[in-house]
């Protein structure tokens, strides 16, 4: 075998089915395993479930099971969609299983025991998503400075890790290891707004919830979720503080771990200071993927833009969502999917440019020489511009793996079908096979877009191993190594090719939106019927002090315009009575045209904490109601400024 290479991405929280957004990850991981195997590496691909907290036991509460009956179910439901997806994993932990749990303990231990853990008291603004504690000083506008929402007080006795003690040794490491985090933008974040204005000894332990792993000698703590779900990365290769196994000795540090830009600070900071205080080695890289966006938003259930895996798979198949996965994410901001784009580019690049391209080289094939490839005697010029595209596009994707740009990467083999396109235009066979005389030159066109063809399909496996296969099959081809990629020419003539079939069949947008859009719709009926009347009508109800944390005003609309970016969202120019200038960004552009609010004067919710939709600034809320679908904004007579109460 050859060189060793660790691969890992975050584990999944087990609190319910991941969405589309979600699975990029696991994808993109797998993306960058297979092209290491092909590359020759030995690779090791961990992933899996992160499986304790205080949230799993309060969801567990709520759906009547055990905190195990939940997790089991979950982490069920996220490794069959690692499994629908192709992924080739060497290993799926669950940090319920118990060899984790038993080396969890002993790592909580051993850090006790030499002094890097102490038992201390926490106070502070706890926020229950996050699972994090935060001081006053931290939070933002009052709530999480992470997922902005409410945080409630909280103290109770813990164990912390000094931080602090290893904050300069972190520092240095950092600034020596110039790769450690990547992209680039995430190590100054990490360095200049967490590590150097000083690191707060952190909370490893709770009582306050359970479902957790005992610390050993004080069990009514349980550890929490830090040492937990970082320590995985070892514990699945064997760790143990007494005696580490031999996976562990092969494959550890790790060369990459592969995680979501929300969690870069736990990774580059709380994982190497507990790497440091066991005195093992860092991992080689942290790489902070950026989120796939449902259009311009974050997915999410209670917005009803949330896409699966397994749906998009039942629509398209697997490789084509793969496909959209790895080519539509850019390297360091936000990509973006909506049913519409990923038709659009199953149509365009999958249907009319690889799959096209394939179909007619094995037909021409088959039509004029009964499959069989003819040897590559009569070479011209054009010839050498597509071999030189050819071995070109080889090496830039070796270069665009090296910083994981795969993006990047699947387009240059996209290319490569595009310049093999053109030279079918450029040769035109069908000319040739006119000229019996031209019989020799036909044959060597066609033996070079077979062989281009060739470079295609085992560039593409890591990104779409079964399309991959397919195109071997049509060619009858098992020359499929990476080395072979090194000089044009290595398809062997004498070969009868197979049958020449489509790939991808190209997909009519409006009726499968449609088709969408019905089932969507059912399925809502459905969720709403199923409904318990009492839930139905069911309002929470909240104290006068709660209502009155609500500032609610009357403001003039002064300015309304569309935001080209969207066809939902409004932005709006207010005159609040502050004498400060307030936009609102307002999702009702399919119920007002931007002509008929202006002068208008209604109710804003003014102390909402600002947020960014379509890249503008949104200072607060226009107060509408809504029934059957139809949204009214509410509009009143009342002086600028007003308050309501």
């Amino acid at each position: 075998m050859g060189e060793k290479f660790y691969i890992t991405t975050a584990i999944a929280y087990t609190s319910r089915k991941p969405h589309i957004g979600n699975s990029y990850e696991i994808v993109l991981t797998d993306a960058i395993a297979r092209y290491k195997r092909l590359q020759g590496y030995d690779v090791f691909m961990l992933t899996g479930t992160d499986e304790h907290g205080q949230k799993i036991e309060e969801y567990a509460k709520a759906a009547g099971v055990t905190p195990k009956q939940y997790v089991d179910k979950v982490a069920g439901e996220i490794r069959g969609i690692c499994d629908l997806l192709g992924t080739s994993y060497d290993k799926f932990i669950r940090t319920t299983d118990d060899y984790h749990e038993k080396a969890v303990q002993k790592i909580f231990k051993k850090l006790y025991d030499q002094g890097d853990i102490y038992k201390g008291e926490y106070e502070g603004m706890y926020c229950t998503p996050c699972e994090s504690f935060w001081t006053e000083s931290q939070l933002v506008d009052g709530k999480c400075p992470d997922c902005g929402r409410e945080v409630k007080p909280a103290k109770e006795e813990a164990y912390f890790l000094r931080l602090s003690k290893y904050q300069k040794q972190l520092e240095e490491f950092i600034e020596k290891n110039e790769n450690f985090i990547y992209p680039e933008a995430r190590k100054k974040e990490m360095l200049n707004n967490f590590i150097k204005p000083g690191l707060q000894d952190l909370c490893v332990s709770r009582t306050s919830f359970k479902w957790g792993i005992p610390v050993t000698f004080d069990e009514k703590h349980v550890i929490y979720v830090w040492i937990d779900a970082l320590s995985n990365y070892i514990t699945a290769l064997g760790y143990d503080t007494e005696n580490p196994g031999e996976l562990y000795k092969k494959y550890w540090p790790a060369d990459v771990h592969i995680i979501g830009k929300d969690i870069v600070r736990f990774h580059t900071i709380y994982w190497p200071i507990m790497l440091m205080a066991l005195g093992e080695p860092l991992p080689k890289q942290v790489f902070g993927h950026p989120w796939l966006l449902f259009g311009e938003d974050k997915m999410s259930k209670s917005r009803g833009n949330v896409i699966y895996a397994d749906d998009l798979v039942n629509l398209l198949g697997v490789d084509a969502v793969r496909y959209y996965l790895l080519s539509e994410m850019p390297y360091a901001s936000d990509g973006s999917i909506t049913y519409e784009t990923i038709i659009e580019r199953f149509n365009s690049d999958l249907a009319n440019t690889i799959g096209n391209l394939v179909n007619r080289t094995i037909a021409m094939q088959n039509k004029y020489f009964d499959g069989v490839i003819q040897p590559p005697v009569a070479t011209e010029a054009v010839d050498e511009e597509l071999m030189a595209f050819a071995l070109d596009t080889v090496e830039k994707v070796e270069e665009l793996f090296k910083t994981y740009r795969v993006a990047d990467a699947l387009e240059a083999i996209l290319n490569l079908a595009k310049r093999s396109n053109k030279y079918i235009d450029e040769t035109m066979p069908w000319a040739l096979a006119k000229d019996e005389e031209k019989r020799e030159r036909l044959g060597t066109v066609l033996y070079n877009l077979l062989e281009a063809i060739r470079y295609i399909s085992i560039l593409l496996s890591p990104f779409m191993p079964e399309t991959s296969e397919k195109i071997f099959a049509q060619m009858n081809c098992d020359i499929k190594d990476y080395a072979s990629l090194s000089a044009f020419g290595a398809l062997q003539d004498g070969v009868k090719v197979g049958k020449a079939e489509a790939l991808f069949q190209r997909i009519d947008t409006e009726k499968m939106l449609s088709e969408i859009a019905a089932k969507q719709e059912a399925a809502a009926k459905a969720e709403e019927e199923a409904k318990p009347k009492e839930e139905e009508e069911k309002i929470e109800e909240i104290s006068i002090d709660d209502f009155f944390k609500s500032d609610l005003r009357v403001a003039k609309i002064l300015e309304c315009e569309k935001i080209k970016k969207s066809n939902k969202l409004l932005k709006l120019q207010l005159d609040d009575g502050s004498g400060k200038p307030r936009q609102i960004v307002s999702g009702i552009a399919k119920w007002y045209k931007p002509e008929d609010l202006i002068g208008k004067k209604a109710i804003i919710v003014t102390n909402l904490k600002p947020v960014k939709l379509c890249g503008e600034i949104s200072q607060g809320m226009l107060l509408s109601g809504e029934k059957d679908g139809e949204v009214a904004v509410t509009f009143v007579d009342l002086p600028v400024g007003a308050k309501i109460c």
